[in-house]
């Protein structure tokens, strides 16, 4: 079964956006309710394109605006981390038609992604040039004063 190319994957949207219902105790007090968005990745993709040169946003807070908007509690941690890696990837497979910034947007805590297009050179390399600088702690690279730099959605 061949494997489907990254904008393939980005314009799948199977039966997303769902809304899930967790029953386990402690995952409903870990994520603060139990109804559980799962979104596709064109939303992903959507919100990614809203973040200006010189701003740069984080996995958690587009999870946080995904979940206030469509009526759930949270958004699944996993797929947002599959998902921005599919936007990450077909806009780079596109070669800048269409373009979505893929390296605005950073883990948890401004962390940098291994995962993305070129790895985490290739995200560094476009957020200096966008005026950012980045910083090592050990082996992970992290923008600095991220908390600074925020997109608000």
């Amino acid at each position: 079964m061949p494997v489907k190319n990254p904008n393939l994957k980005l314009h799948d949207s199977k039966d997303m956006p769902r809304i899930e219902t967790l029953t386990d105790p402690k995952a409903v007090a870990r994520y603060g309710g139990p109804r559980m968005l799962i979104a596709p990745p064109l939303d992903y993709d959507a919100l990614m394109k809203r973040i200006p040169r010189g701003k740069v946003i984080t996995t958690d807070r587009l999870r946080e605006y995904l979940a206030k908007t469509n009526n759930a509690d949270f958004t699944c941690p996993l797929t947002c981390g599959i998902f921005v890696n599919i936007v990450a990837h077909a806009d780079f497979e596109r070669g800048g038609a269409d373009e979505t910034p893929w390296w605005r947007t950073l883990k948890k805590d401004g962390e940098l992604n291994e995962k993305y297009p070129e790895g985490i050179d290739g995200q560094k390399l476009r957020l200096e040039a966008e005026g950012h600088e980045v910083i090592q702690k050990g082996k992970r690279y992290f923008l600095k004063d991220c908390e600074k730099k925020l997109f608000t959605l």
